[in-house]
């Protein structure tokens, strides 16, 4: 990997006291340059996910979602998380705003079967906006950990009944990369679903 650090991942410790999940505090290799990485980011105004190939992307952001979806991470996540992902497709999205009606307390689709957030902020340093993973379905106060939306903040969760997650809400600009393996049934519908949203949302630009 170009951008990403393989040590870094294989030295996460996965807390399966509710659900499984990682969190590494900064996923890069030390040497990245976060100012270039975040200027290739596209300007994304819109609220929502959108798929890569809807966007204007940098090259950096193209080696980075090539480091995500590299065989390396796959089978460090198929070691953390005890699976088979060789079935799963994987299915890649970019978020650059988000809305106060965000962040509201869920678990990922069934279609789902591990969820990797990578968060591209510097200099965040808002309570609001940070990702809570939740011991209950009723509370944002009530949680395991709180994982930053820092430069280089990662976190991996296998997708449960109770995979309780949300964030305090926040308006204003959040940059993150969420990678997805999907069961390979799902991957047309989850297509088009994205495909349509992005598409909806390009008219209120």
């Amino acid at each position: 990997m170009q951008l990403l650090s393989s040590d870094k991942f294989k030295q996460a410790k996965v807390n399966n006291n509710y659900f499984p999940f990682f969190h590494i505090k900064n996923a890069f290799l030390d040497n990245v340059n976060i100012e270039s990485l975040v200027n290739d980011f596209p300007n994304i105004r819109n609220g929502g996910s959108f798929p890569v190939d809807s966007l204007a992307s940098g090259e950096l952001i193209h080696q980075l979602i090539h480091d995500l979806e590299s065989r390396e991470v796959k089978e460090i996540l198929e070691d953390k998380f005890n699976i088979n992902l060789d079935a799963a497709k994987v299915i890649t999205t970019l978020r650059g705003y988000s809305r106060n009606k965000d962040g509201k307390i869920h678990t990922d689709s069934k279609t789902k079967i591990l969820t990797v957030l990578l968060y591209l902020n510097k200099n965040w340093s808002n309570k609001e906006g940070n990702l809570r993973f939740l011991k209950e379905n009723n509370s944002l106060e009530d949680y395991i950990e709180e994982i930053p939306c820092t430069f280089g903040s990662l976190a991996a969760f296998k997708v449960t009944d109770n995979c309780w997650h949300g964030f305090i809400p926040y308006e204003g600009k959040r940059l993150s990369v969420q990678l997805n393996y999907i069961y390979p049934e799902a991957l047309k519908s989850h297509n088009i679903r994205h495909k349509l949203s992005s598409r909806i949302k390009s008219f209120f630009k």
